[in-house]
């Protein structure tokens, strides 16, 4: 599992945005542990240990654009992120032009080809989290479930130089990214069944036990959407929809060998 400041080309923060900011701080509070910090006004950071992992927004706040639903949204590293909006627009994807966040850093919004969102973002101040992966309520992978992944994995491979590896599985092939010598995320088609309005990126957190946070999560008015289920080598996991409705997944994994 990692640790410290994330490379270029990993993910590096997230973002909620949802309705009933407090209510939605006391649910994930109880369920991954989170702490949370004023961010001027604007929103809220969140902690885990003493670890900043990202923000918590309101949905329904005057500066968050209409028609934004519930969701988590990730931000990937980069070191130039005017280059990337370029890049981007070349490859096919769409993007807005970039911004600064104060001295924090430097964002734009970014859609794939298939029309999944994240945000590149070129550090200032805020270099994005250092977390370590393993701590309950950290961010510890990121999958997108798509309509084209053949698509996706050709824009995101050539986007942040991450290599691509097609894996067989039950529910069909299953492609992972590495960057360097680590596996940071993966792309799918959406299983039948699932409910998406458009291809997304969703964001797992390491757990202590799946089926103990899934149970809490329930007994807090969440709906789970895919009940705790292994992926043979890798851990247990459930897909949980707060009762504020944002989407995310909890895993716990299989402890590795030395």
């Amino acid at each position: 599992m990692k640790q410290g400041i994330r490379k270029d080309g990993d993910f590096c923060w997230i973002n909620m945005i949802t309705p009933q900011p407090k209510e939605a701080m006391a649910f994930f509070g109880e369920v991954l542990g989170w702490t949370y910090f004023d961010m001027g006004g604007i929103g809220h950071g969140i902690r885990v240990g003493e670890s900043q992992v990202g923000g918590l927004f309101d949905k329904d706040a005057p500066q968050t654009p209409p028609g934004t639903k519930a969701h988590i949204g990730v931000m990937v590293k980069v070191r130039d992120v005017d280059a990337t909006v370029e890049k981007v627009k070349a490859l096919g994807g769409e993007a807005a032009p970039a911004f600064d966040i104060f001295d924090a850093g430097r964002m734009a919004v970014c859609h794939d080809p298939n029309g999944a969102a994240f945000d590149p973002w070129q550090p200032k101040n805020l270099k994005g989290f250092d977390v370590n992966s393993n701590a309950h309520g950290a961010p510890s992978w990121f999958e997108s479930l798509t309509t084209d992944p053949v698509r996706a994995a050709a824009f995101y491979s050539r986007l942040f130089n991450w290599q691509s590896e097609v894996m067989k599985t039950p529910d069909g092939d299953y492609t992972t990214f590495k960057l360097g010598n680590d596996f940071i995320a993966g792309v799918m088609k959406a299983p039948e069944g699932v409910p998406m309005d458009k291809p997304t990126w969703t964001t797992y957190f390491t757990v202590d036990d799946a089926d103990e946070t899934e149970a809490l999560a329930r007994s807090l008015g969440a709906q789970i959407c895919v009940p705790s289920t292994d992926i043979p080598g890798v851990g247990r996991f459930c897909g949980i929809v707060s009762p504020q409705h944002v989407r995310f997944n909890a895993i716990t994994y299989v402890p590795m060998n030395g």
